[in-house]
């Protein structure tokens, strides 16, 4: 069906917009990830997806169509780590690189996909820069007890396109919630998922569970899958379409802050480095998160 059709459909306003199939959500993302569509078909889609919201089915469509057109990493026998990391950090220091390294070293495959949409955020990616982890440039097989980060143009062209648009029109679309839902290798994942507002902490855990998807969800710091430094966020597992609390969410007045670097890229890095090498303790929350993909980790079947 052509993209004007389920326009007509999904643009109607919150109360009168009508959910599309999983099948028909499939086919819609899928002309826009092709680039089959114009820039204002792709403009109005967006635009009539953040009125209306996206339902359980329609991700898992979009997540069908994205499979289908990623170059996948190819995996090396083991479970992979999936970071996605799309949301940068603001006013405190984007640790999602910490998280990762802190994973390999403890023997896992890690991959951290992302891509900055917002100019005003330091990324991941610059993070990773200084410390000496440069972006591939290509797709390579997982790395074993190794970070490697991926561009999101490298895994689909069409995706990066899409996100590109909030650049145009500063909205989220839903490519900006399936990227945080998807697994770029071709191996079994554990995928650590990130919310910032309690409706799409609901949309991703039915996504979650409809798809079953293996993965750890919690309430990221500014968006990004890695715990609040200063307090500990709740966390749930995802396995076979069941969810499971595993870590309960501090609660109460903060006793004492950790001493954390500035947000820039090379105060951060440098800190991070300080961590790994045993010179300043890692957070709590984010050590219990380590803890508790390890544990998930170990319950793949391969």
């Amino acid at each position: 069906m052509g993209i004007g059709n389920y326009i007509k459909e999904i643009g109607r306003g919150r109360d009168g917009a009508r959910a599309l199939t999983r099948e028909q959500a499939g086919d819609l993302l899928g002309q826009v990830l092709d680039g089959t569509v114009t820039d204002l078909e792709i403009g109005a889609f967006c635009l009539a997806m953040r009125i209306k919201g996206e339902t359980a089915l329609e991700m898992a469509g979009f997540l069908d169509a994205t499979e289908a057109r990623l170059h996948k990493i190819p995996g090396n026998g083991r479970p992979a780590v999936v970071l996605p990391s799309y949301n940068g950090a603001r006013k405190l220091p984007v640790l999602t690189p910490l998280l990762a390294l802190l994973l390999a070293r403890e023997g896992l495959s890690v991959v951290v996909h992302g891509m900055s949409t917002e100019s005003t955020r330091v990324s991941a990616q610059d993070v990773f820069q200084e410390l000496g982890f440069p972006a591939q440039t290509r797709i390579e097989k997982l790395a074993q007890n190794a970070v490697q980060f991926v561009p999101t143009g490298l895994l689909c062209p069409g995706l990066a396109r899409l996100l590109e648009v909030r650049r145009v029109v500063g909205l989220r679309n839903p490519a900006h919630s399936l990227v945080k839902l998807m697994n770029p290798s071709d191996a079994p994942a554990i995928l650590i998922g990130s919310y910032t507002h309690p409706e799409y902490a609901e949309a991703m855990a039915a996504t979650l569970r409809l798809v079953q998807v293996r993965a750890l969800l919690l309430r990221g710091t500014e968006g990004e899958p890695v715990a609040d430094p200063r307090r500990t966020p709740a966390m749930d597992v995802f396995a076979d379409g069941q969810v499971t609390r595993v870590q309960e969410a501090q609660l109460g007045s903060l006793v004492s802050l950790p001493g954390l670097p500035s947000p820039d890229a090379h105060s951060t890095a440098i800190w991070i480095q300080a961590v790994l090498n045993g010179q300043t303790p890692v957070p709590t929350p984010i050590a219990l998160q380590v803890k508790h993909i390890l544990e998930l980790s170990r319950q793949v079947a391969l």
